[in-house]
């Protein structure tokens, strides 16, 4: 069975390792607290190369975007975290039998970046992020491109487990998929359920290993 997992706010808290890039990026950039606030404001929902260059020409700053960009991903990198119990729970869902993907929004290299320094990247049959195909969630193609990099297809069926409503669990539906929805964002009218709502990723791992008992 296909379990797709959201990345950020899902696996990972992507809010408090942002806080802490930015802070620590404006710290070794000697910026004030007004570009701080930029930065909060601009990045906020996602983030790409192309922000850097704005943030260049909006405060005249001599600095490289493309470098300023590196080292974001790289503070990205150091900060965020993934819980052991998550890790544990992936590696027993794999023991089960269960093939698990990643199907995230977001740039590429900072996506990876992510995956990588938790240790998910080792604990995944496949990873599909939006800025591989410049398609975000919750069209169909990134959920299809998720499940062909874990060697399946979607005409088998599967989970997608996420907190974004419309492009985890509307998307999910979508694709023919069953879904877990992590409460915490605003439900939108008219969107179909989710199979099940959870406080935490790990519960919603539970659910999926008593599907296989």
């Amino acid at each position: 069975m296909l379990a797709l997992f959201d990345l950020d706010n899902t696996l990972v808290n992507r809010g408090i390792a942002f806080t802490e890039a930015i802070a620590a990026l404006c710290n070794d950039h000697g910026y004030n607290s007004v570009i701080q606030e930029w930065l909060h404001t601009e990045l906020a929902d996602r983030a790409n190369p192309a922000d850097f260059q704005r943030l260049m020409a909006r405060f005249d700053l001599p600095d490289d975007p493309a470098r300023l960009w590196h080292d974001y991903v790289n503070r990205i990198a150091a900060a965020v975290r993934c819980v052991p119990e998550v890790l544990e729970g992936l590696a027993q869902l794999r023991i089960g039998g269960w093939t698990i993907g990643i199907a995230t929004n977001g740039a590429s290299d900072i996506q990876r970046a992510k995956l990588t320094a938790t240790g998910l990247a080792d604990h995944v049959d496949g990873i599909a992020v939006s800025g591989d195909i410049e398609t975000r969630k919750p069209d169909r193609r990134l959920f299809e491109l998720a499940a062909r990099r874990c060697g399946t297809d979607l005409t088998d069926g599967g989970w997608m487990i996420g907190d974004n409503p419309g492009s985890d669990i509307g998307g999910g539906h979508a694709a023919g998929l069953r879904t877990i929805w992590l409460r915490g964002r605003p439900w939108p009218d008219g969107l179909a359920a989710a199979q099940h709502v959870v406080d935490d990723v790990t519960d919603a791992i539970t659910i999926l290993l008593n599907e296989t008992e």
